[in-house]
């Protein structure tokens, strides 16, 4: 198992931030008695990686040490790991030994008899109170680093599971996002070599329309109307063209849509890489509506938008 595999998973593969892992291990308890410890980790989205450990006291002792595995193969996400015994119930089960620690029970006493000194009234302990009190009693007789060894094994084995479940996951969103960006590529692929067409039918539009409003009122003023006039008119429509011009905008779609397909090839954790990548392709989606000028413009700018925002709810979901 376990450290072939992770590296390899770190190193290539794209993965979601939601998956979930389990996996048990057997405790021997003593006396031919047996527990079945229980590990689970759940992951859902999260901009940060946030863990969090449900454990019982004898399963603390791996915290620490699972806290570094964890941080050492998730990058975001908010992650509960949840763990929980019980004795097993077949032939080789016994009741459970409970083993009290005469010291701090004698210290428990004196401690009720000075309270009781100062206070009369006060009730005395009950058996519940002594045996809820920290280290009165012990619960298993299991050593210390058989629970973490336990612990541990169980970990690697649900985080094992954690990280194919969240691969798949991520695998099939790649390819969502994936065609998502060749629907993209196609969309400006198809507008680009129109570009000089629809400048120059809006240039002679714009022209035409100044040339029809002058020519009346230039005749109603008495306003000389020549060429040098008409020149003037083109070389400010020329100007303006060169403002509704959207080549460059293209262009920088098509360079984010590369670098947005190249951080997918190269796999690893490209969430927040494509996240920016969303905005600057919303960008520049939403200048080229704010220039357009022909249909065919708008329509291709209200496509990009609409793909780019199914973009962004898959890679909310992306490590």
């Amino acid at each position: 198992m376990g450290t072939s595999f992770f590296a390899i998973y770190n190193a290539y593969m794209i993965s979601s931030m939601t998956g979930y892992g389990s996996a048990s291990h057997p405790i021997e308890m003593g006396e031919g008695s047996y527990a079945n410890l229980q590990v689970e980790i759940r992951a859902v989205n999260s901009r940060f990686l946030d863990l969090s450990f449900r454990m019982p006291d004898e399963c603390r002792v791996a915290e620490g040490a699972l806290r570094e595995l964890l941080n050492k193969h998730l990058k975001r996400g908010k992650v509960e790991f949840r763990a929980a015994w019980r004795q097993s119930s077949g032939e080789q089960a016994r009741p459970q030994t409970i083993t009290i620690d005469s010291v701090k029970l004698m210290a428990l006493k004196e401690a009720q008899t000075k309270i009781q000194g100062q206070f009369p009234a006060a009730e005395e302990l009950r058996v519940a109170d002594i045996l809820r009190y920290p280290g009165v009693v012990a619960d298993s007789e299991t050593p210390e680093d058989q629970w973490q060894q336990a612990t541990l094994q169980a970990g690697e084995e649900a985080l094992r599971q954690l990280l194919q479940s969240r691969q798949a996951e991520g695998q099939a969103l790649a390819k969502v996002l994936t065609n998502a960006l060749d629907a993209m590529q196609g969309l400006v692929t198809k507008l680009e070599p129109r570009i000089p067409e629809i400048v120059t039918l809006y240039q002679n539009k714009l022209v035409a329309r100044i040339e029809e409003a002058l020519g009346v009122h230039a005749t109603q003023a008495n306003i000389p109307f020549n060429a040098e006039l008409m020149e003037r008119i083109r070389q400010e429509v020329v100007l303006y063209a060169v403002r509704i011009d959207v080549a460059e905008e293209l262009a920088r779609l098509k360079t984010h849509i590369q670098v947005a397909r190249n951080a997918l090839a190269e796999g690893g954790a490209v969430g927040k890489r494509l996240d920016f990548l969303i905005q600057e392709l919303n960008r520049e989606a939403n200048t080229l509506g704010s220039k357009a000028v022909h249909e065919d413009c708008t329509n291709t700018a209200l496509e990009l938008k609409l793909l780019i925002e199914q973009m962004r709810e898959q890679v909310q979901n992306l490590e």
